[in-house]
């Protein structure tokens, strides 16, 4: 094991993250790599949609992938790919969220395993295939997204997943070798995302927004840069000592059972 009093942050870090063409892994990506970071960002069908997020960052060591999370050999060639492009891996964000709706009694299986192996496979055979490599520096950080569905049990599979990482987190701390952390951050509604879920849903947005807010302490929802900036916080040195911790972002929302 590595002396955690001897471990320094990387004046460079090489960030993966997954699932970050778009939304909060774009936002996510392009913060970290203001902050000079080398980020992989990944796709899974649109190659120029990645490749502009890439110019578009500050900084010119950045690399897009492309990325299925449809085996576990898949995401091994994904975390070596990053690792091999940018010349190490020090930070991985698992990011990837494949949703469905289904109500848990009729969900397709096919729609289920979708769903788990997106979220919590993917962010599980990652994370091995990045420890090694974090390992060996003896410094790294692994962030899951989970999400406030996680806090919630009629959201089917989706939610049982994102519950699901929340204990993975756990577990992968305490697997990791010190000088490398595993925490998770559990977004609640998104305020850039809502009206691409209320398309979803077939509700009405405006109304989907306000029984959102009424359910809110805070009276507003969390926007994706504010994600994104407790994902840079948690990738540095200040927060070395936390490991294996859940940090809601959802403006107590998890907390209103009405």
């Amino acid at each position: 094991m590595t002396d955690s009093a001897n471990t320094k942050e990387p004046s460079v870090q090489r960030v993966l993250v997954t699932g970050s063409s778009r939304n909060l892994g774009a936002t996510i990506a392009r913060t970290l790599a203001q902050q000079g970071a080398c980020v992989a960002v990944t796709f899974d069908s649109s190659r120029s949609e990645a490749e502009e997020l890439v110019d578009s960052m500050p900084g010119g060591s950045h690399i897009a992938l492309a990325f299925e999370a449809k085996s576990a050999d898949s995401v091994v060639s994904l975390v070596q790919a990053a690792h091999d492009g940018l010349g190490g891996l020090d930070v991985l964000v698992n990011n990837v969220g494949p949703w469905a709706g289904e109500d848990i009694r009729t969900i397709p299986i096919s729609d289920w395993r979708r769903v788990w192996d997106g979220n919590l496979t993917a962010a599980w055979v990652a994370s091995i295939a990045a420890l090694g490599y974090m390992e060996e520096s003896g410094w790294g950080r692994i962030v899951n997204i989970s999400a406030g569905s996680a806090f919630m049990r009629n959201h089917s599979a989706y939610g049982l997943a994102k519950h699901a990482m929340i204990a993975l987190t756990e577990e992968m701390a305490l697997a990791a070798a010190q000088g490398v952390t595993v925490n998770c951050i559990a977004p609640g509604q998104i305020a850039e995302s809502i009206a691409e879920l209320g398309s979803e849903l077939g509700e009405d947005g405006a109304e989907l927004v306000q029984r959102v807010l009424h359910r809110t302490p805070t009276g507003r929802m969390v926007t994706r840069q504010e994600v994104a900036d407790v994902v840079a916080l948690v990738c540095t040195e200040t927060f070395g000592s936390m490991t294996g911790t859940t940090i809601p972002l959802d403006g107590g929302w998890r907390l209103n059972r009405e």
